[in-house]
């Protein structure tokens, strides 16, 4: 009986104030032992971690070790003030919401706590909830904060269209995906290379809704386009000085990914000093943003991306062979579209069914004809060149001349016929061969006959 009174406390807050707390490090700094341990007998049950300190200097010496997301903070200390120790930590570089514990309610107090960068304030005496509540206020902040920066990165981007779904059935897509699901629980990076077109950021989204990370941040940068002047305090993030002289805390993607996972597309093109960097942070999960002199600890999944000769670019002297070997443990290629000609249909009935609901118009039909037109293109612009075919054409309400159909073909059903398979699959083969029927047969292991009979049959 005793022990379940003292579970449902514990029950009663995580469900009240979120699973957000259960993640969430917290450093209680106040020389009162009294309310230290009061603070801790409230928090422990529903944070993360939790750890205390008498005096700035010990909370000094825990900050230079540790990251904590959350600081509550006693304003009145022995030597200095909470606000003065707090002012002069922002310049060295501190990462954390405070949350300014004072017995004294005046407006100069509040105004000067927001100065020195406090987020909220609880005043002397309080009970339990008004700690509860202030640190579900600062974990709810640090969310909406970073939901906010990364929807902004992502419409800055153009990602907005890309989705998850890895679609095809051919033995090339089903080998990749295998591959991904083997991969999905582990820690380990992956590098995605192709052409430009083949899906490569479809393919790591697809990797990280595999692993348990699936419900936290997936973060795609283009290396190719962020500026090189900024590229270090955009991915590291960085501590500067604001025009009132006040120090301003800027967090870059890393931090704000911490938790999920970091997609680096066209890592080819990340400046040679970055490089470095960037090796430090995937061996030690460990980032030091610009400006600071302290590192902030990461979980981070990293997978990378190019279409590029990464090994070129080593023997250029352009790409560090150190970085080259860390990133590429497991390496999948992304398969052409010309070479995976077998999902061409079930990706053509997705992007019609998408855009024509996105654009509001109505949907282009896909007969054989198209379809057989469709197989016989090279497609030099991959998976990418055939969504923005199926686009135009559905803005102008029909296929192009030389992928419309002749005759009265019969729409492509969501599921294919037999027949209509076999005789997709021939008829690619003899235009491969340039009409030779006896070159067809051979490859496709079936007598001369065979061909003459079908293609009669066909044109009957």
């Amino acid at each position: 009986m005793t022990q379940t009174t003292r579970a449902r406390p514990r029950d009663t807050a995580a469900s009240e104030f979120g699973i957000g707390l259960a993640t969430a490090s917290v450093l209680v700094v106040d020389d009162e032992p009294g309310i230290r341990n009061f603070i801790m007998k409230i928090l422990r049950p529903v944070v993360g971690r939790i750890e205390q300190a008498a005096n700035a200097e010990a909370a000094s010496r825990l900050l230079d070790a540790n990251h904590y997301d959350i600081v509550i903070l006693d304003n009145v200390m022995p030597g200095t003030t909470g606000l003065e120790w707090l002012g002069e930590q922002r310049k060295l570089g501190f990462f954390a919401d405070t949350i300014l514990i004072t017995a004294f309610a005046d407006m100069d107090t509040a105004i000067e706590a927001m100065r020195a960068g406090a987020v909220d304030f609880v005043l002397k005496p309080f009970r339990s909830n008004q700690i509860l509540n202030a640190v579900a206020r600062c974990v709810d902040r640090v969310n909406l904060r970073r939901e906010n920066y990364l929807l902004k990165h992502e419409l800055a981007s153009g990602n907005t269209q890309v989705r998850a779904r890895l679609l095809g059935s051919s033995p090339e897509i089903a080998q990749i995906r295998a591959t991904l699901e083997r991969a999905a629980p582990l820690p380990t990076p992956v590098l995605l290379t192709g052409d430009t077109g083949t899906g490569k950021e479809v393919g790591a989204r697809a990797l990280h809704l595999m692993s348990d990370r699936a419900e936290k941040p997936f973060v795609p940068i283009n290396c190719a386009t962020i500026s090189g002047e900024s590229i270090e305090a955009d991915l590291f993030g960085r501590i500067l000085q604001d025009p009132a002289g006040r120090t301003v805390r800027q967090d870059g993607l890393f931090m704000n990914a911490n938790g999920g996972t970091l997609f680096m597309d066209e890592i080819i093109e990340l400046p040679h000093p970055v490089q470095a960097s960037l090796l430090r942070v995937i061996e030690h999960q460990r980032v030091r943003p610009v400006g600071s002199s302290r590192e902030v600890p990461l979980d981070l999944r990293f997978i990378f991306a190019t279409n590029g000769d990464l090994l070129a670019a080593v023997s250029d002297g352009r790409f560090r062979a150190d970085l080259f070997h860390r990133i590429n443990v497991l390496n999948v290629q992304m398969p052409k579209l010309k070479d995976r000609i077998g999902d061409l249909k079930e990706l053509a009935l997705m992007f019609i069914q998408q855009i024509s609901q996105s654009l509001g118009v109505s949907p282009l039909a896909l007969s054989e004809g198209v379809l057989l037109h469709m197989s016989r293109y090279d497609w030099p612009g991959n998976v990418r060149e055939l969504r923005n075919l199926v686009e135009r054409s559905l803005i102008v309400g029909e296929w192009p001349a030389e992928f419309a159909a002749t005759g009265s073909d019969a729409e492509v059903a969501a599921v294919d016929s037999l027949a209509a398979v076999e005789r997709r699959h021939i008829l690619t083969v003899l235009d491969a061969c340039d009409g030779n029927r006896a070159e067809a047969a051979r490859r496709l292991g079936v007598s001369r006959k065979t061909i003459d009979r079908k293609c009669a049959m066909w044109n009957d």
